[in-house]
């Protein structure tokens, strides 16, 4: 895979385009070297641990067995290869040199840009190819961990839109705390997902109304509720699709505070989720693919067993969607059920099991 990323000419290297592509095993002694001289001149350069470190800096036979290393190369004028300024390396789940990846997660490592081609987008070219990369095998999502005193590497990670997942940071490790980060692959692009922010939740509850009221008959007092998003933010996690470009609000979903439930649905180490809503003017972009993944995910981050929700009889395209992601119907737990004051309707439940992912090949 190559991926071409034209540049300013920032830096001593000046170069005026680079290509992000697979390395070769006759590079593989210049990308361990790469690597080494990278890190050395970083934030934790001359610690008295770097030592350690550089065997498997070096080692990119051994990484290579485990994933792939991506490298960042500047070209002359006529096409021609001039040098390697950047590699990283992206490791299957379950391997030895995977510290944090697990399941169907793939783990970018050993991001590294020489001192002297720093500032042009090299970094950022590096992440992104590993993140295309990683949705082309299969994964669902991409984790690193970063030094807490490593301050550039943070900014880049979440500059890129991976987000802190604090329940897997390391304690104690050479570098002192390393922060675990998670980026997932089934965002749809340009689509960022996030907590709700509290001035827009009179909004989310205007469009989550709007957006149920388009497609089906909404009675007087479930419209209260679907505006009252407030509520649900005070007790839960209300999350939203944002536009990067725009800012604007293109959706969003409901989910429990971690350890918590929603809903009598959801059993014990199950997370449950309600509301899921697009607006009617961003249909047809994949937002609600977008927040159905998101919830997958933290269910994964959280350790649940499956993910759960109900859904009303008349809402087939919602039917759709959860069947399509690999949602089953749990006729066990659907029957008749009082949803407003004398309206019963026949509620469905739909589970998706979060023990029987395989472990993704990259």
């Amino acid at each position: 895979m190559s991926v071409a990323a034209s540049v300013e000419p920032r830096t001593n290297v000046n170069p005026r385009s680079f290509t992000v592509r697979e390395a070769r095993v006759e590079e593989f002694e210049t990308v361990g070297e790469v690597t080494t001289r990278s890190f050395d001149a970083g934030a934790h350069g001359g610690k008295p641990w770097r030592d350690a470190r550089r065997a498997a800096e070096r080692d990119v036979a051994a990484r290579s067995e485990a994933g792939s290393i991506l490298v960042a190369v500047t070209e002359d004028d006529g096409g021609t290869a001039a040098s390697i300024i950047g590699t990283t390396t992206l490791l299957r789940a379950g391997t030895d040199q995977a510290r944090l990846a697990r399941g169907d997660e793939a783990e970018l490592r050993f991001t590294a840009v020489v001192p002297e081609a720093r500032g042009a987008g090299v970094a950022d070219a590096l992440v992104h190819a590993g993140l295309e990369t990683a949705r082309r095998g299969g994964a669902r999502a991409v984790v690193l961990d970063v030094g807490a005193s490593n301050t550039q590497a943070r900014r880049l990670a979440e500059r890129v839109g991976f987000a802190r997942v604090k329940g897997r940071d390391s304690e104690g490790t050479a570098v002192g705390t390393e922060l675990a980060y998670r980026y997932d692959l089934t965002q749809t692009e340009g689509v960022r997902v996030r907590l709700v922010r509290n001035h827009e939740i009179a909004a989310i509850g205007m469009l989550t109304e709007r957006a149920y009221s388009n497609d089906y008959e909404v009675t007087p007092s479930y419209a209260e509720d679907l505006r009252d998003a407030a509520s649900r933010a005070r007790r839960d996690e209300v999350w939203v699709a944002e536009d990067i470009a725009t800012g604007a609000i293109l959706g969003s979903v409901w989910t429990p505070r971690p350890g918590e439930r929603i809903s009598q649905l959801a059993k014990q180490g199950e997370l449950d989720f309600r509301m899921l809503a697009v607006a009617p003017e961003a249909r047809g972009r994949g937002i609600g693919q977008t927040l159905a993944g998101h919830v997958i995910a933290l269910g994964r981050d959280r350790g649940a067993s499956r993910v759960v929700m109900n859904s009303g009889p008349e809402m087939l395209g919602a039917h759709r969607l959860y069947e399509r992601l690999g949602f089953v119907h749990l006729t066990e737990r659907e029957g008749p059920k009082e949803v407003a004051p004398g309206i019963v309707v026949h509620l469905y439940a739909f589970g998706y099991d979060l023990t029987a992912s395989p472990a993704v090949e990259i």
